[in-house]
């Protein structure tokens, strides 16, 4: 019966995997264009956090995957609601996830806007992948802090 419990260091390595797994935080990558996704997933994972990509809002709210996130990564302008839009949403719901925008198209009222709703950072395309690295790793500290308190 080994592997039963799924706690680390059970004798199942699949079952140890899969709990070091779930501890890891879960960024969720939103743009409706496939190439942002494809490079930003790949720098988040390469940073070892766990990831799932959608592109657009509403597939995000769709997915059911709302409880488990430590960061939202999106979008500020894409066709339906804008990612600015789901951040005013998600909080309307009392989801205090926090998240990273980035535009190619800069709006310093969309900008104040989402920094007062609690962005962590709101960058401009194209960007430095260091300068979105350096928001992810403040957000997932935010998000850790209200989760000890």
């Amino acid at each position: 019966m080994s592997g039963e419990g799924g706690a680390i260091g059970a004798r199942s390595p699949r079952l140890g995997k899969i709990d070091r797994l779930s501890k890891l935080p879960l960024v969720a990558i939103i743009d409706d264009d496939a190439s942002v996704r494809v490079t930003t997933d790949s720098l988040v994972r390469s940073l070892g956090y766990r990831t799932r990509t959608f592109a657009s809002a509403e597939e995000f709210m769709g997915s059911g995957r709302l409880d488990d996130l430590s960061c939202v990564i999106a979008d500020v302008q894409m066709p339906g609601m804008s990612g600015v839009e789901l951040q005013a949403h998600l909080r309307s719901q009392g989801s205090r996830v926090p998240f990273i925008f980035f535009t190619a198209f800069p709006d310093e009222k969309i900008r104040a806007q989402a920094l007062a709703a609690g962005a962590t950072c709101y960058l401009t395309k194209p960007f430095q992948g260091e300068t979105l690295v350096q928001g992810l790793q403040a957000a997932l500290k935010t998000h850790d802090g209200e989760a000890e308190g």
